[in-house]
């Protein structure tokens, strides 16, 4: 017996089916929210708040990218392989960056790695 499983992405505002997840999120006295909405849906919640938004003034804290598309299986970002973090780490300590033998590398080092290659 043959088994197909769909899934399907929907608008959180108002339900709608999507092609593509669009994931937005925005923070209110410190709750921090999101939602997966259309283009469309995206638009107008950006242009309600833009009023606000042209007065406000940044709070200097950082603040996660926009994930546009659909996220990697666990999160919008991917795990580097087991492999590859060994030859950057074998790498940066050739050229004497400093780099840990366990845990996360730092993105600069990754970032001058990938510029190396």
């Amino acid at each position: 017996m043959a088994r197909r499983l769909i899934e399907t992405i929907t608008d959180d505002f108002d339900g709608s089916p999507m092609e593509v997840e669009n994931t937005v999120s925005f923070s209110i006295k410190g709750d921090r929210f999101i939602m997966d909405l259309s283009p469309d849906n995206e638009d107008r919640l950006r242009a309600a708040l833009a009023p606000f938004i042209a007065k406000a003034r940044r709070d200097g804290a950082a603040v996660a990218p926009r994930v546009r598309g659909r996220r990697a299986a666990g999160g919008a970002t991917r795990a580097m392989s087991k492999e590859k973090s060994q030859e950057i780490r074998r790498w940066a300590k050739a050229h004497g960056l400093p780099v840990s033998e366990r845990g996360r590398i730092a993105s600069t080092v990754i970032q001058q790695y990938d510029a190396a290659h």
